[in-house]
């Protein structure tokens, strides 16, 4: 994906004007409702943010519906579903929709935030190594190198068996601090083109700083791929937390879905239980595939040489 496609109508100069970013805005918004794929993701998208929000709610109704704490004080087992509990309650008697709710809260915050922390890294490093070159650029993607090779879900859980139990909060920070990698190498080819541009070359004899150049010239260009780059982090953080909740080594005062197939794996119900397996299950898969799909339509958002191939999708 050239930098041209990002910038195919935006003026040469430092600053773009507000009419250009909401020309931009109006016609990315455009073909991202247009697309099939991207409206399906848009729908799952919503439905599991109201579910994030909706999690608020059943502990005011009453405390027994309070996903970490609340127990039922006529169950004290797992049961099925009823108008009392919608899927059923968990092996103490806690209300299993309440944490389904409860988890979709965990997974927002986790895998954006995660998403987020690692997409500022790896635009503001990869930057930083295109634009300096020589030594910081070898540097920065050496130390990138190192940390690509390593596999996340597995350090997690060394550091998890040396430190104990991860809270989630430190969970976010070093799935963060790992995947930041992929998103600079990508950042650091896009700033090698651009840093040649004519642009860049009259602002820096105009007098403008490096940083300057940097945060004015450079960033707007390559900030919608650090963009179409967050949908996809935010897939996989959602996947190593699951992952590790589920291996035991999330955090014990949070109620993820990852936390919930671990315990209903780890008291006996796999196969007991499907009202208690299943919705956690499901949940994981349809936000990750919701995160994908919009990732898939906003590669056609920015670059038009896809919709042309494949207008119909």
């Amino acid at each position: 994906m050239s930098a041209d496609t990002n910038n195919r109508s935006a003026p040469s100069g430092a600053a773009l004007p507000e009419a250009y970013w909401q020309s931009a805005f109006t016609e990315s918004w455009g073909v991202l409702s247009r697309h099939t794929i991207g409206r399906i993701g848009m729908i799952l998208l919503g439905l599991f943010a109201l579910m994030a929000l909706a999690s608020f709610i059943p502990p005011l109704i009453d405390p027994i519906y309070n996903p970490m704490s609340g127990v039922d004080p006529i169950i004290s087992y797992t049961s099925g579903p009823s108008w009392r509990h919608w899927l059923g309650t968990d092996f103490i008697g806690r209300d299993i929709f309440s944490q389904l709710l409860a988890g979709a809260r965990i997974a927002f915050m986790v895998g954006i935030s995660a998403a987020f922390m690692s997409i500022f890294l790896g635009t503001a490093i990869g930057m930083l190594a295109g634009y300096s070159g020589r030594w910081g650029d070898t540097l920065l993607m050496r130390l990138a190198d190192m940390i690509m090779v390593m596999p996340t879900l597995l350090v997690l859980l060394v550091m998890a068996a040396l430190f104990g139990q991860l809270n989630i909060w430190t969970i976010v920070l070093l799935i963060a601090l790992f995947r930041w990698p992929g998103v600079a190498r990508v950042i650091r080819s896009q700033t090698l083109t651009l840093k040649h541009r004519p642009f860049i070359e009259s602002a820096r004899i105009a007098g403008a700083s490096h940083l300057r150049i940097l945060v004015r010239h450079i960033l707007p260009n390559v900030l919608p791929l650090a963009l179409l780059y967050m949908s996809f982090r935010v897939t996989s953080a959602i996947i190593i937390e699951a992952a590790l909740a589920f291996l035991g080594f999330g955090d014990p005062g949070t109620v993820s879905w990852g936390m919930m197939l671990q315990w209903v794996w780890k008291t006996g119900h796999m196969f007991q239980a499907p009202y208690w397996l299943l919705p956690p299950g499901i949940c994981i898969s349809l936000l990750t595939l919701a995160f994908y799909m919009l990732g898939r339509a906003m590669e056609e958002v920015l670059d038009p040489r896809m919709r042309r191939e494949d207008p119909e999708e």
